[in-house]
């Protein structure tokens, strides 16, 4: 007999426990001749803006030891060229659709809730708030609890999709900002978002990023990840979502043991496309040789 592999994260019920985090799977279609995408829990789409983005100049990745650095400075297509260029093909693949969502100020994040609200194939927002508000100065709404809470409730009111929050690292305490966002309404959390970083290239003496600096995804932001997910999972009472240096399913599987209802795969998604897959398959054969029978009763045994 098969294990369950579904979950449920409030109103929203995914088949299996792994997803594609945003920015690591394009819009979804560029895979769409690689596999099928509707085999995975979720795709969660690139951020997506009231307008379109080119993003920072190049170069604006680079590999370092157990991780990559990207800059790309939240490029896209806009949120209606998105839903009429990008959505018609995740529709037809019957993909699970999650829309990553980001703006410059609460006005912005509501213009773009509001563009999605009743698309269909959107089964859910997960709204980036380690932007900067540029109408409180700049700081990022993900770090401090009054303005995540102000955007989600900002959101929350427009929007009847389940509402995914997306948590930063960057703050004194993570599980106070998973509070402040379910306070104001967020259905679950996501988390970690990438960590800030810079690679120095010694011969030209400069940054080797155009922007300078970048976020730090991959392997070597799993270990602080993993605590992260443990923490809120245990203190904030709001399904999470973990992600940070997932590369296979026994990775995935340290986080659901930490608490996690469910799984971001990023920059695996760079070295092998269908790594999500395998690590789907990776999760069932562990409930098989656990002996199992559904991904909700895998615990920590303390």
């Amino acid at each position: 007999m098969q294990p369950n592999l579904k979950v449920n994260i409030g109103k929203l019920e995914l088949k299996n426990p792994v997803m594609v985090a945003s920015g690591t799977f394009g819009y979804g279609e560029e895979f769409l001749e690689l596999y099928d995408i509707s085999k995975l829990g979720a795709v969660v789409t690139k951020g997506i803006s009231l307008k379109p983005r080119e993003g920072n100049p190049m170069p604006r990745m680079v590999e370092t030891p157990s991780g990559l650095i990207n800059a790309i400075g939240l490029a896209n297509v806009g949120v209606e060229a998105f839903l009429k260029e990008k959505m018609p093909a995740l529709r037809k693949a019957q993909a699970t659709v999650i829309v990553n969502i980001f703006g410059e100020s609460i006005e912005e994040y509501v213009a773009v809730a509001l563009k999605l609200e009743g698309a269909t194939g959107v089964s859910a927002l997960e709204l980036n708030i380690s932007c900067p508000n540029v109408s409180a100065g700049g700081a990022c709404f993900g770090t401090d609890a009054k303005s995540a809470e102000a955007v989600t409730q900002a959101v929350r009111r427009v929007s009847s999709f389940p509402l995914i929050v997306k948590l930063s690292p960057q703050v004194t305490s993570i599980v106070d900002i998973a509070k402040a966002v379910k306070a104001a309404g967020a259905d679950a959390v996501s988390l970690i978002n990438t960590i800030p970083a810079m690679a120095i290239d010694v011969k030209t003496r400069r940054p080797v990023l155009a922007n300078v600096t970048g976020g730090l995804s991959g392997p070597a932001i799993k270990p602080i990840a993993l605590k992260m997910v443990y923490d809120v999972s245990r203190s904030a009472d709001i399904p999470v979502i973990g992600m940070g240096g997932i590369m296979n399913a026994a990775d995935a599987i340290e986080f659901i043991l930490a608490g996690a209802f469910a799984v971001q795969v990023g920059t695996a998604n760079f070295i092998k496309p269908a790594a999500a897959l395998d690590i789907i398959s990776g999760i069932r054969s562990y409930l098989i040789d656990e002996k199992v029978d559904s991904i909700s009763r895998v615990k920590l045994f303390f």
